[in-house]
């Protein structure tokens, strides 16, 4: 499989770590990183919400502008479409929830972490506390769901059959997890 032509799509819930191995995984196979939430937050700003902090999806306005998605489904139907085009071209290493429910070509990893787990992550990332983190997690997966559920009839984290591969990483350090990921996309290439 040619690297230019390789197209790797990293999913998991907020704060599974989908982004940090996004990103060491596009330098590793010398591919371009896409966000998806990069393209939400390009129509949020749009809107006219103010968009800054590097954590802003657990924001009052990210979990505003996420019930306001609920409503109108305009913006993820663009931003699916226009992630599909990149994935298609390939050479990238994208994030999204929706593209490998949507048939999109290249490898789907899925990240899974308990939602311990990932309160604790965003926890020391953001510097907020634990039940601060906690509570963001449960209302941010709460509404994902529904509004995948509701978009394209999938349930965001409990259906994983489009994945080629899944990393359990509650116990895995950063290292541990980009060294875990690197075999298998290894032998998933070597395979095809």
């Amino acid at each position: 499989m040619e690297r230019r032509k390789l197209t790797i799509i990293i999913a998991g819930m907020p704060g599974s770590g989908k982004t940090t191995l996004a990103r060491f995984i596009a330098k590793k196979y010398g591919l371009k990183y896409c966000a998806g939430s990069d393209f939400f937050k390009q129509a949020a700003s749009r809107l006219g919400y103010s968009i800054k902090g590097a954590h802003w999806w657990d924001s009052r306005e990210g979990l505003h502008f996420l019930k306001e998605r609920q409503k109108d489904s305009r913006f993820d139907r663009e931003v699916d479409r226009l992630l599909l085009e990149k994935a298609r071209k390939g050479g990238v290493v994208m994030t999204s929830w929706t593209l490998p429910y949507l048939k999109a070509p290249g490898i789907k990893i899925w990240i899974a972490a308990s939602q311990k787990t990932r309160a604790e992550r965003i926890s020391g990332r953001d510097k907020t506390s634990y039940k601060q983190a906690l509570a963001a997690i449960r209302k941010r997966d709460k509404e994902n769901r529904k509004l995948y559920k509701r978009l394209y009839g999938f349930t965001l984290g409990k259906d994983l059959r489009p994945f080629d591969i899944i990393l359990e990483t509650d116990r895995l350090s950063i290292k541990q997890t980009q060294a875990g990921i690197s075999r298998r996309i290894k032998r998933f290439i070597e395979s095809k």
